[in-house]
């Protein structure tokens, strides 16, 4: 049975802009491995930790929406501990609640962007 999950991964912020890419891209070749679709990607960014992580206080985050059998999960959580460039990560299945919050806030988001330039204007 197919589910809905969302995974977000903070990476460390020692890595290059191509550095961080290609770790999104491994994480989404795991993923594609394991015949899952991916649904929305978003790089958030440099953030601020609430915590130091491996004596860091910054990292890299990327969120990762995507369908996939259950038996992937343990696949991809394996593969994101054996990658030393991801600190943390949390995969969450979601309901159709979850579902409805992330299309709004996708929605919210892009007309955000939107109205950006016509601000700047």
């Amino acid at each position: 049975m197919v589910n809905s999950y969302e995974t977000v991964f903070i990476l460390t912020p020692v890595l290059s802009e191509d550095q961080v890419k290609e770790a999104v891209k491994k994480v989404e070749a795991t993923l594609k491995g394991q015949k899952a679709k991916i649904i929305h990607r978003e790089n958030w960014g440099l953030k601020k930790l609430a915590y130091p992580i491996q004596k860091k206080s910054t990292g890299f985050y990327n969120l990762l929406q995507f369908e996939a059998e259950g038996s992937c999960i343990e696949r991809l959580e394996i593969e994101m501990k054996r990658d030393e460039r991801i600190m943390r990560f949390l995969t969450v299945k979601m309901d159709k609640h979850a579902l409805a919050f992330a299309e709004s806030r996708r929605m919210k988001n892009k007309n955000a962007e939107k109205a950006a330039p016509e601000a700047e204007a």
